[in-house]
């Protein structure tokens, strides 16, 4: 006998994913994000839009997860355990500059409407990779140790997500912000002074 489909969770589920569809439509397109938009371009009733989510910051963080985790696949072929660490570390952060470039409308609203916080935790498919790969630098003594290893990881979302604003406020070729983010990636990475106890 085959397995009963739960109904109401596949509607739950597609209509959820298409929430987060016209979110990413809505930003192609330089639309103003806000719930009454986001409601019409998915094509559901705003009871239901709010059933999902209680804000657009709650909507942009489930977004920005999505992407992060779609984009696991580009983290993987960076590589980050293989070589030395400070060659893995640029080639994750081309990586995820990269994909921040495909979603750029997403990565701009996600600094507008998200804290630190939120940003950290819709990073999350990024973490581990990012977590092993710090915790190698810093064991082979190619990291600094006198910064926390959470330190280092904030920081490179932080300095991705500058990168990006500024080659855009700027107008900055994306190969020359790439160049700068590393540049100051090297500064901040450096090992340097007494280890941290």
């Amino acid at each position: 006998m085959p397995p009963k489909v739960d109904h109401r969770r596949a509607i739950a589920e597609r209509n959820a994913a298409g929430i987060l569809d016209a979110v990413e439509r809505l930003l192609q397109r330089g639309a103003s994000l806000n719930m009454a938009a986001i409601a019409a371009e998915a094509g559901v009733s705003r009871p239901t839009l709010y059933a999902h989510y209680k804000t657009i910051a709650d909507v942009v963080e489930a977004a920005v997860e999505r992407v992060v985790q779609r984009s696991t696949a580009a983290f993987r072929a960076a590589r980050p355990e293989d070589g030395p660490a400070d060659a893995a570390l640029e080639r994750m952060f081309e990586a995820s500059l990269g994909q921040l470039a495909r979603f750029e409308g997403l990565a701009r609203v996600a600094g507008e409407y998200l804290s630190a916080g939120a940003l950290h935790r819709s990073h999350h498919a990024l973490m581990a990779p990012l977590h092993a790969l710090i915790a190698r630098g810093r064991r082979d003594g190619s990291f600094r140790t006198d910064l926390p290893a959470e330190w280092l990881q904030t920081m490179y979302i932080q300095l991705v997500h500058g990168a990006d604003e500024h080659a855009a406020t700027y107008g900055l070729p994306r190969d020359e912000a790439l160049e700068l983010l590393k540049t100051s990636a090297r500064d901040l990475f450096a090992p340097r002074g007494p280890a941290r106890r």
